[in-house]
């Protein structure tokens, strides 16, 4: 496969980025001109990179979860699971809530952001976070990766239908939390 020029390489990015900015506040709604407009390019240019709207989202929601996945395992070895393990979950709550391309692609079943090797990085990097966190006793031992993506889709819809609910993401917090009694058995188990 022929490598991408420069230019061509600067054109796709501008096009994401610009993508991922119209995106994020209108969905699948905003069309592919507004796009290229936005990027300071020619509609053409979109269309050599991305072939339909779709593509393009498909691309704009599957870099946003690369970079999730890439966040979960830099935190792999850090100390304080429990804590690693909380504030990574709140910080992608936050970060997808303001991106309704992102919401609408994790809150979908079999959606894109779980499609081909950034959702399955992302849930194996989620995963290992959460068994991490539990081993440690601070997370409870009968919640598993896909539990995550459902809290996690909860919480976007809290977010998005309720902003500002941050109380309400502290409740889905609090109920990942171990009990002492569980903290406890999990700190004793060699």
């Amino acid at each position: 496969m022929e490598k991408m020029r420069a230019d061509a390489r600067r054109n796709r990015a501008k096009v994401l980025a610009a993508a991922e900015e119209a995106f994020a506040l209108d969905g699948l709604a905003v069309p592919l001109d507004d796009i290229a407009r936005l990027a300071g390019v020619g509609a053409g240019t979109v269309y050599r990179h991305f072939p339909s709207k779709e593509a393009l989202f498909q691309a704009v929601v599957l870099e946003r979860i690369q970079q999730f996945a890439e966040e979960a395992r830099a935190l792999a070895t850090a100390e304080d699971p429990g804590e690693v393990f909380v504030d990574y979950f709140v910080r992608v709550i936050k970060q997808a809530s303001l991106n309704r391309a992102i919401c609408d692609a994790l809150a979908e079943s079999g959606g894109h952001a779980f499609k081909a090797g950034a959702g399955d990085e992302f849930r194996a990097a989620l995963a290992g976070l959460l068994a991490r966190a539990q081993a440690a006793g601070a997370v409870r031992p009968d919640i598993d990766g896909d539990d995550l993506r459902a809290l996690i889709v909860g919480c976007l819809a809290v977010e998005r239908y309720a902003p500002g609910s941050a109380h309400l993401v502290r409740v889905v917090i609090d109920g990942l939390r171990a009990s002492d009694r569980a903290a406890s058995a999990a700190a004793t188990t060699p």
